[in-house]
């Protein structure tokens, strides 16, 4: 199951997620929206996994965490992860998580150099999650992530090097690598998209420098032991996140809280996408889903499935349309009954899918 918690202290510049910062009135509400919504469930199953995402759950209060953790069956759970923004773990909270049944910790780092993300609007430094890193060692949350994006403004090849050396020095077993995503959604997206010069805008990397960057971060990666298994994610063995394979192998998963989505192997449905509206409706007593629709069972395991380093069953899909081209073309392989993104299919995938679906 998921928990959307979409509060931040400040909105980053880059961010296309509904989060950010909201009235106190509306947080403290909150909770309580999201834990009606979780007694209300019927369950069909046991959850295996909990997943707090944001925004920036870290700033929770415990006592919050711990008291809807009391409503979710299943516990202990194979892995309960927290979304953390670096600068705000302490040895106190980092107890509380795990008393709560926090076993993993995503890192929300994004990059390791001070200039970099100061022009982001983060605020944190690599001395600052070098230390945070440290209290959750401390305290048995060894079972990090640390997220990096390629792309953001003012990042050279050095300095992506740099923050590279930084995650092997740290010893994460898992990390995870965006490209930076240009959209209207983020204040640097619609910059760009604008040919503005706020937010450091005009010093965007180029596509090619981003791409170069990401196969560098393979390289890097593959060879302190962490393995790419999914287009952004890598891990050492036995560290890839087992919640998040749900999502890529089509499982059923629940989500609670504003925007958050829910598949159960048949339908897919999403709650209202912004925090205001969630509690409106559940203070009005209304439903909290905004839409549903059934999924698309043939589309799907493609830009789901071909996420995957292992791929998908070829002997199901080899008849669709576009998969002799790309077989072809060297975008995708097959190998042991397996269909897979070869290593440029990988850096053209979105091109793939569109096709695919």
């Amino acid at each position: 199951m998921y928990v959307s918690y979409p509060f931040c202290a400040q909105k980053c510049t880059y961010c296309n997620f509904a989060s950010g910062v909201f009235p106190r009135e509306l947080s403290e509400a909150y909770p309580e929206a999201v834990r009606a919504e979780l007694l209300a469930v019927q369950w069909q199953w046991i959850p295996e996994t909990v997943y707090w995402g944001g925004g920036t759950p870290s700033q929770m209060d415990s006592s919050i965490l711990a008291s809807i953790h009391a409503e979710i069956p299943g516990r202990p759970w194979r892995e309960a992860t927290i979304e953390a923004a670096p600068g705000g773990i302490t040895r106190e909270k980092a107890a509380a998580w795990q008393a709560a049944g926090i076993n993993r910790v995503s890192l929300g780092v994004q990059s390791f150099i001070t200039k970099e993300l100061a022009r982001t609007g983060r605020k944190h430094t690599a001395e600052v999650v070098e230390h945070e890193v440290a209290i959750l060692g401390e305290s048995g949350l060894t079972n990090i992530n640390i997220d990096l994006i390629a792309g953001l403004p003012g990042q050279t090849g050095q300095s992506w090097k740099e923050s590279l050396d930084w995650v092997e020095r740290l010893g994460a077993p898992h990390v995870s690598v965006y490209m930076l995503e240009v959209d209207d959604d983020s204040r640097l997206g619609s910059e760009i998209l604008t040919l503005g010069k706020r937010y450091g805008a005009p010093d965007v990397p180029t596509e090619d420098q981003v791409a170069e960057f990401y196969e560098l971060a393979v390289e890097r990666l593959a060879s302190i032991g962490i393995a790419r298994y999914e287009i952004s994610n890598f891990a050492r063995p036995g560290f890839e996140s087992i919640h998040n394979l749900k999502y890529w192998r089509r499982e059923p998963y629940l989500g609670f809280g504003a925007d958050a989505h829910s598949f159960d192997g048949e339908m897919r449905w999403q709650n209202v996408e912004s925090a205001a509206e969630y509690v409106q409706r559940w203070q009005e007593g209304r439903p909290v889903i905004a839409e549903r629709t059934a999924a698309d069972a043939a589309g799907e395991p493609f830009f789901l499935g071909l996420r995957l380093s292992e791929g998908i069953p070829a002997a199901s899909v080899r008849s669709r349309p576009g998969v002799e081209r790309f077989l072809r073309e060297g975008l995708l392989e097959e190998s042991s009954g397996r269909l897979r993104l070869t290593p440029r299919g990988v850096l053209l995938s979105n091109e793939v899918f569109a096709e695919l679906i």
